[in-house]
């Protein structure tokens, strides 16, 4: 087969791909991306059990707080999800229903349609938003927000090889994360960042990857990036992997368990993007 057939063969089986809520299986074998070292879902799932009403923001298919649960061993009296995509949504009701766990349906940017004071710990893994806000206003007192997140400038590499050079905002950045925080009455507890490979052995891994990652390259279709995909395609066969960087920060907010009024300089002080308290 010449390298055009075969590249043709690579998108179309990459365009035809199921998409599964956060379920990553189909790149076994195709693309690796380290994990951090700090391991969310082990460290999420120790918490659950000291919570009697849980959250998880943003829950995509549900597979991810099904673990937790499974992990933790134990389910909260009270345990919620939200997501907005209609795909996601049945799928979550379906993975999560048997623990018990209230899918409601609800956009990314909020508002949580849930009380005031009502949750002991709220969870997320890789949010689109961070609605700091809101997740104030759900978290009883003494609750914690634990999130893993994107860093700013994940993937770059891959972005900058389809589009171009693209600006680098800090919308997405740990400091950004702490100041919000902070400004929104939290207390940042914990805060650390890291740096991962990520390696495409073929191309129809990088088309499903920008399927399902869909900020990376927001406008992404294959017919759009067909000829950059081809020349993608062919550096893979001629060098071999292609190779990006995922960053991912973890934060731990708490809700003080008085309330405390704000400092002038609430938000600012301590966010250095280095900081790994």
């Amino acid at each position: 087969m010449n390298g055009r057939a075969a590249f043709e063969r690579l998108v179309a089986e990459g365009a035809a791909a199921p998409l599964n809520g956060w379920d990553f299986s189909w790149f076994e074998g195709r693309a690796t991306e380290e994990r951090p070292s700090w391991g969310y879902t082990t460290l999420a799932a120790r918490r659950i059990p000291a919570a009697t009403s849980v959250l998880d923001i943003q829950t995509g298919g549900g597979e991810v707080l099904a673990e937790l649960l499974a992990r933790a061993r134990v389910a909260p009296s009270i345990l919620a999800a939200t997501e907005w995509h209609p795909p996601n949504v049945t799928g979550a009701a379906r993975a999560l229903g048997p623990w018990g766990v209230s899918v409601v349906d609800a956009p990314d940017d909020g508002p949580l349609p849930f009380p005031n004071d009502h949750f002991d710990l709220v969870l997320s893994r890789h949010p689109t938003v961070t609605i700091w806000e809101e997740i104030a206003r759900v978290l009883k007192r003494g609750g914690t927000y634990f999130s893993q997140q994107v860093g700013t400038g994940s993937n770059r590499e891959l972005t900058d090889f389809m589009m171009g050079p693209q600006p680098i905002s800090d919308r997405h950045s740990a400091a950004r994360a702490r100041s919000e925080a902070e400004r929104s009455g939290l207390d940042v507890v914990d805060l650390r960042q890291e740096s991962l490979r990520l390696t495409f052995d073929d191309v129809a891994a990088v088309v499903v990857f920008l399927r399902m990652v869909v900020w990376t390259v927001p406008d992404f279709s294959v017919d759009r990036y067909r000829e950059r995909l081809a020349s993608l395609h062919e550096q893979i066969e001629s060098t071999g992997p292609f190779v990006s960087h995922a960053h991912r920060f973890l934060i731990e907010a708490a809700k003080p368990v008085r309330a405390t009024r704000p400092s002038a300089g609430c938000g600012v002080r301590g966010a250095e993007a280095g900081d790994d308290r």
